[in-house]
């Protein structure tokens, strides 16, 4: 579900009237009861008294966030509301609501947390797990740091393909349908450009090559407007798409696992992964600290890979839930992008590329 951007409130008299009429459910920076020194018991103390919390982007279905959310609501007493959005349109609620903002807390996509951080939208906070994450994924500051990662994969629906493809070479010659998703703002559809684009001889720094691949799919008439979601899928309305493996794998699950095929494709991929972002201006701070503080446990990691979601943590996954998940040896040929800042600048320009050289192509 998307949300339409919030107007701002232009002069004092109407911001003031705005705050009155949010009552409690909004705060201004200068009255949050957020303080940086404050140890996890008081965290968890001030977050017990808030006894709630409002996500973006982080629906029961992805990473079977459900579980995590149902566990603090057990142990802290924390009711939890999540509005779907993408990436792009998490902070851009956030930037929109400034001080009366309504949201807590947001999964983004990698490149999205040094935006966040960019354009002053986030509290950080750092979690007493912050030595066990790797430095390439999180800020220094503890503005943004991933909690799990994915893999671009293709899940295919076998009733609809005869046999699914297992590298982007065959998805270039076959003649069914592809479902790429929203590349102007979604991280996963983002990636999967990338992907395209690696296993075509570039990389974060020259996009170029996945660009020209989707063009000739464009050309061909195979790409769909259809979204990658289980209602679409169940539906046979996609006969292949591109998708983070966890959600690849989620979907199979939940709808027939002998009917649809999640492969890593062999020709090349990339991995990469989603942060928490703290709202600069929550009203309820200190549940969004405890729900970072949680997700990155071995408890909330576990959950995640429940979801089929690789855990940013070295943690010690139980059998059931290690066999959730794709071998290791298909993720032989992926490979994480190397330059961030490449990459956050392509990220940038992807969305223009992609609406001249690959939509205006698209039958």
């Amino acid at each position: 579900m998307k949300q339409t951007k919030l107007k701002s409130l232009i002069g004092a008299g109407i911001l003031s009237l705005s705050i009155a009429l949010a009552g409690c459910g909004t705060q201004a920076e200068e009255t949050s009861t957020a303080n940086e020194n404050d140890s996890l018991e008081t965290i968890i103390e001030k977050a017990k008294q808030e006894g709630k919390i409002a996500s973006v982007g982080m629906p029961d279905t992805w990473a079977n966030w459900v579980e995590t959310w149902d566990e603090m609501e057990e142990q802290y007493g924390i009711t939890q509301t999540d509005t779907d959005m993408s990436s792009a349109e998490e902070l851009a609620k956030f930037e929109s609501e400034g001080k009366n903002g309504t949201a807590d807390i947001g999964d983004v996509g990698i490149n999205f947390g040094p935006l966040a951080k960019e354009k002053g939208l986030t509290l950080p906070y750092k979690t007493t797990y912050w030595d066990e994450i790797p430095d390439w994924a999180k800020d220094d500051e503890g503005h943004w740091l991933l909690s799990y990662t994915g893999t671009i994969a293709f899940i295919t629906d076998k009733q609809n393909v005869e046999k699914a493809p297992t590298s982007w070479e065959e998805l270039a010659n076959g003649n069914y349908s592809i479902s790429v998703g929203d590349v102007t703002k979604a991280t996963q559809a983002q990636f999967g450009v990338l992907a395209a684009a690696i296993a075509n001889g570039g990389d974060e720094t020259n996009i170029q090559p996945g660009i020209d691949y989707f063009r000739q799919i464009a050309e061909q008439g195979r790409m769909t407007s259809a979204e990658a979601n289980i209602a679409n899928l169940e539906k046979g309305e996609i006969d292949v798409a591109i998708v983070w493996d966890f959600n690849g794998l989620n979907y199979r699950d939940q709808i027939d696992p002998e009917r649809f095929e999640v492969t890593i494709p062999t020709d090349g991929s990339v991995m990469s992964g989603y942060t928490t972002v703290i709202n600069k201006h929550a009203p309820n701070p200190n549940a969004a600290k405890l729900a970072r503080e949680y997700i990155l446990s071995d408890e909330g990691q576990i959950n995640l890979a429940k979801g089929y979601a690789r855990p940013i943590r070295d943690v010690e996954l139980p059998e059931e839930v290690q066999a959730k998940l794709l071998p290791d040896e298909a993720y032989e040929n992926v490979q994480q992008v190397e330059d961030h800042a490449a990459w956050d600048q392509t990220a940038v320009e992807l969305p223009q590329l992609w609406q001249q050289e690959v939509l205006v192509n698209a039958q």
